[in-house]
């Protein structure tokens, strides 16, 4: 009987040993081996803009932005590695719009002024030109008083406005708001206003080289009084951002540095012999 079980072991030990050990399952790619994640998109920029000042910000035929400002705008945000998505606003609401966080920046011909620093921060300006009064060619210009009657049209909430109603009406001037630059040109056409007061760039680009400027000038001198026109247009924000200040001020210091600002100076300016940057 013992040699039974002994027998019956050795069988049972030897099977054991003969029997194939099962491989081990394959261990999982390295990291390196596994496909790349897709870069992330760069962080959206929402820029506020108002379309109706060329060459600085206006549309092109199938409706994309574009001027001056669209091009500064993107040159900057190609230097922090955000996107900038533009959003049009209506001028006199640009800065309820950006305190209600409806868009991250303001970056359309907005000129630092003390009246508006107190209710929003500005970067460093990216540019600074002066404004104009421009008149039919058959009004003789002195003096505020002397277009006494005249009507003048300008843009709603804009530093022009703020000299329109500070000097020209009370010396009899008929000053006339309008919610769009684009709309004092259709009804300075259209006989309604005798001529406006604009940026002197705008008014040159966007309508005194056109065709239905050709019976208007510019008349009197410079316009750039700082209680009025500020100290040159910058990037606005919401206060308490000095992060976001900071990248931007850096991005126009950059641009300016490295070539990118005379290259779109020379784009929209070029003929006019001028470097919008000013002084």
């Amino acid at each position: 009987m013992k040699k039974l079980f002994l027998g019956l072991s050795v069988l049972t030990l030897l099977a054991a040993c003969g029997k194939k050990a099962e491989a081990p399952a394959p261990a999982p790619a390295p990291a390196a081996e596994q496909v790349a994640a897709a870069p992330a998109a760069p962080t959206e920029l929402k820029v506020a803009i108002d379309p109706t000042y060329e060459p600085f910000t206006y549309k092109t035929a199938d409706g994309q932005p574009t001027g001056f400002d669209v091009d500064i705008a993107n040159a900057v945000c190609e230097q922090i590695k955000r996107k900038c998505v533009f959003v049009e606003q209506v001028w006199d609401s640009m800065i309820p719009g950006l305190n209600a966080k409806k868009y991250d920046v303001i970056i359309s011909s907005m000129s630092i002024t003390d009246d508006r620093l107190k209710e929003v921060d500005f970067t460093d300006k990216y540019y600074n030109t002066p404004s104009r009064i421009v008149l039919k060619k058959t009004v003789k210009y002195t003096d505020p008083a002397s277009i006494k009657g005249k009507k003048i049209g300008v843009l709603k909430g804009s530093t022009q406005e703020a000299y329109a109603m500070g000097e020209l009406k009370p010396a009899g001037v008929v000053v006339n708001s309008y919610e769009a630059q684009d709309q004092v040109y259709l009804d300075i056409k259209s006989g309604r206003l005798d001529g406006t007061v604009a940026d002197f760039m705008e008014v040159t680009g966007g309508f005194l080289s056109k065709p239905e400027g050709a019976k208007f000038a510019l008349a009197g001198p410079d316009l750039k009084e700082p209680k009025y026109f500020g100290y040159g247009a910058g990037i606005a924000l919401r206060k308490g951002e000095d992060a976001l200040k900071g990248e931007l001020n850096a991005a126009i210091k950059a641009i300016r540095e490295n070539g990118s600002y005379k290259t779109l100076n020379d784009k929209y300016f070029a003929k006019f012999n001028i470097d919008v940057y000013g002084e």
